[in-house]
């Protein structure tokens, strides 16, 4: 298997002629105004997984813990089965109007929506329509962020310099994990400073409340930047596709699949070591929620600290070795991981957590410029859209729910490393039969 032709023109190859390369300050601005709206995007998908099991209660009070949870974690997952349809939306129109101009808008519907969440009253105050008016908020974030990962991808693959793409579109992932790492950061201080009490009373509403500021400046930043050059010359030319989305699957849906194969693993890891396992220290194996925070916190660090690192070392020896390099490590070590985090001790605890946060910054730091590079400039946004929501919505945003109950099921207290590792084997079989797209490694100038 390899790159379909019709898509082998990567992004950013040379500047559109009669423009000049962009300058330094220019790809500075291209990396925060795309990253900016990730950090938002991924601040929301953090505060709720770790509130999960305080969601569960002030919205779903059946008296049994573990209904909660579920409860909560099927909201959480309802917003991902929307995310395809935002992203044929969000897509579309960001291969037809631009790229720039479509990510004003999704940052406004997702933190107008998580800002709403935040001003819910609980079931106790207006009973039924409390849980179908989270549901339906939940539903306008999901297909709003449908739109958030292909557009801030594509925004920067097609500013960037070929040989430094893999470092500069791994700052996107690393806007994610930075957003996650707020959220954690924001319910570890709720933690500290509030009762049990207080957090379910009205502190649960802190940090959605949080994302208007946050929503307001990414709107500032985004609105400040040009269109990439490669639309703007795309436009010039006259070459915009028509109808980008039956473009996309009838001529480019191998890179579409491939796509999805990236995401799976990425995703099912990701929603499970950095939102799921919160909840699971806590609920399931008994530790504090002081120490769950704790771990998060410092996990999240490391990922971000490594992202950029694999994303650099991917320019220099390709990317398919540090991907495959992950899905090994997470086939290798997951569940001895998982093993290890069940320990009285907490210092064991956190570090197995870290491990599995390495595994998954090593898959993170290549994979969104991996993804870019099988598509063109004038189906990118949308064909990688369409394959990573895909995945996401199949894959991640059902990923705390099912390994939430397998636990329940089998009573196999590590038994999500099972899902890890399953997703880990088919990705890995994507990357081995995926060529090479570095351009090190492809002789791309």
């Amino acid at each position: 298997m390899s790159v379909d032709r019709q898509t082998a023109a990567p992004p950013g190859a040379r500047p559109p002629e009669g423009q000049p390369a962009p300058s330094r300050s220019t790809l500075r601005r291209a990396a925060a105004g795309a990253t900016i709206g990730s950090v938002v995007e991924w601040f929301d998908v953090a505060v709720y997984g770790y509130l999960a099991s305080v969601l569960g209660k002030v919205f779903f009070p059946t008296g049994d813990p573990t209904t909660q949870l579920l409860s909560s974690f099927a909201v959480f997952g309802v917003a991902f089965a929307v995310r395809p349809l935002g992203g044929i939306f969000f897509g579309t129109l960001g291969d037809r109007i631009g790229r720039q101009k479509t990510l004003a808008w999704v940052i406004i519907s997702v933190s107008v929506a998580t800002l709403c969440i935040g001003l819910l009253p609980s079931y106790a105050s207006i009973g039924l329509f409390a849980p179908v008016l989270l549901v339906v908020l939940r539903l306008i974030q999901g297909f709003s962020a449908g739109g958030e990962m292909g557009g801030a991808s594509a925004y920067v693959a097609e500013y960037a310099p070929p040989r430094r793409r893999g470092f500069l579109v791994s700052l996107v992932e690393m806007g994610c994990i930075l957003g996650f790492l707020l959220g954690s950061l924001v319910v570890l201080v709720l933690n500290l400073a509030l009762t049990s009490e207080q957090i379910l009373d009205w502190g649960w509403r802190v940090p959605f409340l949080m994302t208007a500021p946050l929503g307001l400046v990414g709107l500032y930043i985004r609105n400040k930047l040009e269109e990439t050059p490669e639309f703007t010359a795309l436009r010039a030319e006259g070459k915009v596709s028509k109808r980008p989305l039956l473009e996309s699957v009838t001529l480019h849906w191998r890179s579409i699949l491939r796509t999805a194969g990236y995401a799976l693993f990425q995703n099912a890891a990701l929603y499970v070591i950095l939102t799921f396992i919160p909840s699971y220290q806590e609920g399931t194996l008994g530790h504090t929620a002081t120490l769950a925070s704790v771990s998060s916190v410092v996990s999240m660090i490391l990922v971000c600290a490594v992202i950029p690192l694999t994303g650099g070392l991917s320019d220099r020896v390709g990317r398919r070795p540090v991907l495959a390099a992950s899905c090994v490590l997470a086939l290798l070590f997951s569940y001895p991981l998982f093993l290890m985090m069940e320990t009285d001790n907490a210092v064991l605890a956190v570090a197995a957590h870290c491990g599995l946060g390495l595994i998954l910054a090593v898959f993170l730091g290549p994979t969104l410029a991996a993804m870019n590079e099988l598509f063109s400039t004038r189906v990118r946004y949308g064909g990688f859209s369409l394959g990573y929501n895909l995945s996401v919505s199949a894959f991640g945003g059902t990923a705390p729910f099912i390994v939430t109950f397998l636990v329940a099921e089998t009573g196999i207290i590590a038994s999500p490393a099972f899902y890890v590792m399953a997703s880990a084997v088919i990705t890995l079989a994507v990357v081995l039969t995926t060529r090479e797209s570095a351009p090190a490694r492809t002789g791309e100038a």
